[in-house]
């Protein structure tokens, strides 16, 4: 018995140390788990966690390559914003992060030891306003290497603060090397005294003292336009009246000219501002800035004697529109025989002289009939006391609007609106008559004509009534007026020249470029036209000053005697704008230019000088 429970008890010692063994190997075991899990955990955040701000960007950018997550995991991962994260894929792409380089150290005795020399060249520079990175490229190529961060540590000791964000195009980094012109400012002429410039359209100094004798300084005052902190106003106006001299298409084609530093002498800037600097300040103009700016323009052209002011022609033209999104009406457009969307304009002409007197624009269809009436209140508060006999087609306004001009004291001359019943009573009209029309070139100088007096459904009393055969025309025409004393002779021959501001509008849209509508916005299209209405009558004004050439159009004068090159030589008090020799010279020489304006306003009061070789 004994024997078995000494037996009993020895299996149960070695039972129990075995048990022993394997829970202390266990215990063990865990212990050096834990140990392995916190060193791994360690090992783990090293990456997860950088400390160091170049360990941080570089485990981002293999976290976004290598592991393919998306920027904003990224971001939120390693406490990044999206767009840097966006910024760093950028940059390591094109190669302009370096990983090469070892993180900067916070031990002051480990810091790279700069010379005072090689730091006096640092501060130098930056005071030339460059960046560390260029300070470093110039260090290297005086034998000098040293990292980026190290020139960043030396200004911020020397006391520099970081420099401001700078964009490629001020950094001077352009595509392919491209030149970048310079930004417009306005110049002082001691600024340029003895320099020569060259200008690639010198034609368009001709136009200065007639834009002087308009006395143009002074109607730009009156106007009260608005201007930039760094551009005035006047110009502004003179660089948008430049382009449209020299038949420069669209603005946008301004940077044709952003290296003519001739031509910006003439706007009185260095340059001619850019396109986006002439669109914002057009946007800026209100319709009451351009009823001045044509009142006052008026006035002065009217005080030289251009107008005659007895016959004024009236019409529509409607500038297309080719975008998409825009909020344009559709108007009838005469040249394409269709409606599309467009600005409808008013353009009012003295049929003497053939010159624009009055623009309109941003007309809606349901403001179409009273533009008349908006026109004959403008005529009022320009020349008062001057009742002209207004010409118009037959759709331009509406038979109350012609009792309404009646009632004020205005002739006007107009067709009716024939309809198939009107033109069945043409057979049975007599007696006709057989008239003359004393016009040069005029094909039909002898039609027939019958008269009489109607009444129509809107007009308050009687009208006269010319049905004209004969013309040249399929069906004969119906001309009302309320002139019931004047010659009929004359009441045709006044309606017939009424293709003249017809003519002018077909000038304005291939020259002056009117139908390259900028943009939808209507206040650019007005500002548009109205320029082309001030262009016009300086192209007159010049032409009525060249022998032989006095009734050309803006397009032939341009080409004999605007285009071209000219050298313009700067002194204190004058300048001289010397031409080459051209056919067309002795025209130029025998021009009376000191009968007219030659001191310039805008440009100092110098004294502008023209030499023809």
């Amino acid at each position: 018995m004994q024997t078995v429970n000494s037996t009993m008890n020895e299996y149960l010692y070695r039972f129990l140390k075995k048990v022993n063994i394997i829970v202390f190997n266990m215990f063990i075991i865990d212990i050096i788990n834990v140990i392995l899990y916190k060193k791994f955990m360690n090992d783990k955040n090293f990456f997860l966690r950088p400390t160091s701000e170049w360990q941080r960007r570089y485990e981002a950018l293999r976290a976004s390559f290598v592991e393919r997550l998306p920027a904003k995991a990224v971001a939120d991962r390693y406490g990044y914003s999206q767009s840097y994260v966006n910024l760093l894929r950028h940059q390591f792409i094109h190669e302009k992060i370096d990983f090469n380089e070892p993180p900067p150290t916070t031990d002051k005795s480990k810091r790279r030891r700069v010379d005072s020399v090689t730091r006096s060249k640092i501060c130098n520079w930056r005071e030339q306003h460059l960046s560390a990175g260029e300070i470093t490229q110039l260090l290297s190529e005086d034998g000098v290497e040293i990292s980026i961060r190290t020139v960043e540590r030396i200004l911020t000791e020397e006391g520099y603060p970081k420099l401001p964000r700078r964009t490629r195009l001020k950094i001077g980094i352009t595509t392919k090397g491209a030149e970048v012109p310079a930004s417009s400012e306005p110049i002082a002429i001691s600024q340029l005294s003895k320099r020569s410039l060259d200008c690639e359209i010198g034609g368009v100094f001709l136009f200065a003292p007639f834009i002087e004798k308009l006395n143009i300084h002074q109607v730009l005052k009156e106007a009260r336009l608005p201007e930039s902190k760094l551009i005035p106003a006047l110009n502004y106006f003179l660089s948008f009246l430049a382009l449209k001299l020299i038949g420069t298409e669209r603005y946008s084609h301004t940077g044709d000219h952003s290296f003519d530093a001739g031509l910006g002498l003439f706007t009185g800037l260095n340059v001619i501002p850019k396109c986006t600097a002439m669109s914002t300040y057009s946007y800026s103009l209100d319709p009451v800035h351009l009823l001045r700016l044509q009142k006052g323009f008026v006035k002065q052209a009217s005080k030289l004697g251009l107008y005659n002011k007895h016959i004024i022609n009236l019409d529509f033209h409607m500038v297309p529109h080719f975008g998409e999104d825009s909020e344009l009406e559709t108007h009838w457009a005469g040249a394409r025989n269709k409606r599309m969307k467009g600005a409808l304009t008013l353009f009012a002409q003295d049929a003497d002289s053939k010159l624009i007197l009055y623009t309109g624009a941003d007309i809606r269809r349901d403001e179409a009939d009273d533009q008349v009436l908006q026109f004959l209140s403008f005529w009022k508060s320009v020349q008062k006391g001057v009742k002209p006999t207004l010409i118009f087609d037959s759709k331009f306004t509406t038979y109350t609007n012609l009792s309404v001009l009646n009632a004020q004291g205005i002739k006007f001359i107009t067709l009716r609106r024939r309809g198939k019943n009107l033109l069945d009573q043409v057979s049975s009209l007599k007696p006709w008559k057989r008239i003359n029309i004393p016009h040069d070139k005029r094909k039909y100088p002898n039609p027939y004509v019958y008269e009489s007096l109607i009444t129509l459904k809107g007009y308050q009393g009687e009208l006269r009534q010319i049905v004209m055969k004969g013309n040249g025309h399929e069906n004969p025409a119906f001309l009302i007026s309320n002139d019931l004393e004047s010659p009929v002779e004359l009441l045709v021959s006044n309606y017939s020249r009424r293709w003249r501001v017809e003519n002018v509008i077909s000038e304005s849209m291939k020259f002056f470029s009117l139908n390259a509508l900028p943009s939808p916005i209507l206040t650019k299209v007005h500002f548009d036209v109205v320029m082309t209405m001030i262009a016009d009558t300086l192209y007159s004004m010049l032409a009525d000053k060249l022998r032989g050439f006095e009734d050309c159009d803006a397009p032939k004068v341009f080409r004999h005697f605007v285009r071209g090159k000219a050298k313009v030589k700067v002194n204190t008090n004058n300048i001289t704008v010397t031409y080459p020799r051209r056919a067309h010279n002795p025209i130029l020489r025998a021009v009376p230019w000191h009968r007219l304006p030659t001191n310039i306003s805008w440009l100092e009061n110098c004294q502008l000088n023209l030499k023809f070789k």
